[in-house]
């Protein structure tokens, strides 16, 4: 299975976000995160106090006006589904070469798999340490909305004061 969704960030993306593969419906609807019940899109909202996004446009101006970026580890894999415990056969995405063409300073992996992989196949090319979250995929029962919030928020929040503070100097 190759991956079709572009990357999305531009210059000023400061945050990564890594995911593993599209799902299915990600594939289907050619965007990130579209399972219904993936509680992605949910959780950036909540941690940055907007309106949850439903349009793939919508979706993008929200990562752009908060200098995120998003992506997968995988350019390649043989996966059944949307399985990432079924995934073989990994080669990975070009991700030293978004963050030479932005100021991506933060990486941050959307479940274990996904930092399992960035481990094992990116972490030399980029040298960028990732920061592992707990995945956002309706598979992690174990985390209920309210406490992936409260772990995303230590990370988003974290690196948007940051940024915040460099732009008014």
């Amino acid at each position: 299975m190759i991956h079709t969704l572009d990357p999305v960030y531009d210059e000023n993306s400061k945050i990564l976000i890594l995911g593993s593969f599209p799902s299915v419906k990600s594939r289907e609807n050619r965007f990130y995160y579209a399972h219904p019940q993936n509680r992605f899109w949910r959780v950036i909202a909540a941690i940055l106090e907007v309106p949850i996004p439903t349009s793939i446009n919508q979706k993008k101006q929200l990562l752009f006006d908060h200098h995120i970026a998003l992506w997968d580890v995988i350019r390649q894999c043989d996966i059944i589904g949307s399985s990432d415990a079924s995934i073989t056969n990994v080669i990975p995405n070009d991700i030293s070469t978004l963050l030479r063409d932005t100021s991506i300073s933060k990486i941050i992996v959307n479940g274990s798999k996904a930092s399992q992989l960035y481990r094992h196949h990116c972490l030399t090319t980029t040298g960028i340490k990732a920061i592992t979250l707990p995945s956002t995929s309706p598979a992690n029962a174990v985390y209920s909305f309210e406490r992936l919030v409260d772990e995303w928020e230590k990370e988003i929040n974290k690196e948007s004061t940051r940024i915040n503070m460099e732009s008014s100097l």
